[in-house]
């Protein structure tokens, strides 16, 4: 299968927050090929830091605040973002790397964070346009290999997994958590791959 992995950093994850960064890099499951030459990133502009400090949590406001700010003087809008992530949607490297087929997501979040946003920011018939219906959300997937007993407890955390699957600690920077997100998944991969098949 060839999915797209992508990623956001949100001014946090209320429903009122704003996309800062996205990324997005294709790759293969059966080549277990990451395609780091089509990936992409851009910086997503935002309110000042000024004026969104009252409303930001603990954990942004320790973290975040150089994005923000990079994000503010250097980010380009939402309009601007959507034209040229379709340019690239539509490109003919895009194309015939996935073929006829609507673009699968994964992300390691996508439910919870990368679907309402991109909902909401890009809409709901140009995301139905471009992108399958189906997704692969990571933390599912982190469960479920969990509930198999393929993953100990506490992989639900992804600092936690990339630690224990030894690829270090969480970027918080798109492009470098998108890839490492398909990094983690061919992983788990190579450890279904060693159950013993179903005879159904």
């Amino acid at each position: 299968m060839r999915y797209l992995s992508i990623d956001i950093e949100a001014t946090g994850l209320n429903a009122n927050d704003y996309m800062i960064e996205f990324a997005a890099v294709p790759f293969d499951t059966k080549s277990k090929s990451i395609e780091t030459h089509l990936s992409h990133q851009w910086k997503i502009k935002c309110p000042s830091w000024e004026q969104l400090l009252p409303s930001l949590n603990p954990w942004v406001v320790e973290h975040n605040e150089n994005m923000i700010k990079e994000a503010h003087l250097k980010g380009i809008g939402l309009t601007k973002f959507k034209e040229e992530l379709t340019f690239i949607l539509k490109s003919k490297e895009y194309q015939d790397f996935f073929g006829s087929e609507k673009i699968i997501l994964f992300g390691k979040s996508m439910n919870a964070i990368d679907l309402p946003f991109m909902n909401r920011d890009l809409g709901w018939e140009w995301m139905r346009e471009h992108f399958s219906h189906r997704v692969l959300d990571f933390s599912s997937v982190t469960y479920s290999a969990m509930d198999m007993g393929l993953l100990p407890t506490g992989c639900e955390s992804g600092s936690f997994l990339m630690n224990y699957l030894g690829l270090g600690t969480v970027a918080h920077h798109a492009l470098e958590d998108a890839i490492n997100t398909a990094k983690m998944y061919f992983l788990l991969l190579d450890r279904y791959e060693n159950l013993v098949p179903s005879d159904s």
